[in-house]
């Protein structure tokens, strides 16, 4: 790809613990880190600070309006254009942004993670490719469980109780029903090795690789 070419962006969505993050590790290892602007829409949650921790604990964050998509599409332009963004840095114990922010440069490839990828219209358009990552419920609850309670600080009666309360269903309202906008599903999350491989031979190509 020519320096100058207008970059290709590529959308990873599907359900929470579903294997995204796997799949978006593989392909920056397979492609090239210093190749690819990596973003994830989870960076975008908006900041509840000004709310007690009682009731930021009680927002429903699987739903499209948690996330400041407009600002993600703010950089996406940037990134095209050629100009480096400052993502920020969401703290998941407190339900804030930090004060601190990630930079991400331009790169011939823009790629996008997150549940919500694909079921935002918006954004939606802006995606060159459209990858969903599938995974058996059950699979998908437990992952869940492992991250909220290990990484984000949160005890198992509070992320069953959320995940009930508003995972579940906003999964079925926005997340599955965005599968039909996929140019390629991906079952079996990230263990699914030859789905990955073809994504990453053609974004290859697509950079000019032999």
């Amino acid at each position: 790809m020519m320096q100058d070419a207008i970059p290709l962006a590529v959308g990873v969505a599907g359900g929470t613990g579903a294997g995204k993050t796997t799949i978006s590790q593989a392909i920056l290892d397979d492609v090239g880190r210093d190749r690819i602007a990596y973003i994830q829409h989870d960076a975008y949650y908006r900041d509840l600070g000004h709310l007690p921790l009682a009731q930021r604990r009680e927002q429903n964050m699987d739903h499209p309006s948690a996330l400041e998509t407009e600002l993600l599409l703010e950089h996406l332009a940037d990134l095209r254009r050629g100009e480096a963004v400052r993502v920020p840095v969401y703290d998941f114990a407190s339900y804030r942004r930090t004060e601190r922010t990630t930079l991400v440069s331009p790169r011939p490839v823009i790629l996008v993670e997150g549940i919500l990828v694909l079921a935002t219209p918006e954004l939606r358009e802006e995606l060159d490719v459209k990858v969903y990552v599938d995974a058996d419920a059950d699979i998908r609850l437990i992952r869940r469980l492992q991250r909220d309670i290990l990484e984000r600080g949160r005890d198992l009666d509070k992320v069953i109780a959320q995940y009930l309360d508003t995972v579940r269903p906003m999964h079925l309202q926005f997340v599955e029903p965005s599968k039909r906008y996929a140019d390629v599903i991906i079952p079996e999350g990230g263990r699914n090795r030859v789905a990955l491989e073809m994504i990453c031979a053609r974004l290859r190509a697509t950079l000019g690789d032999a």
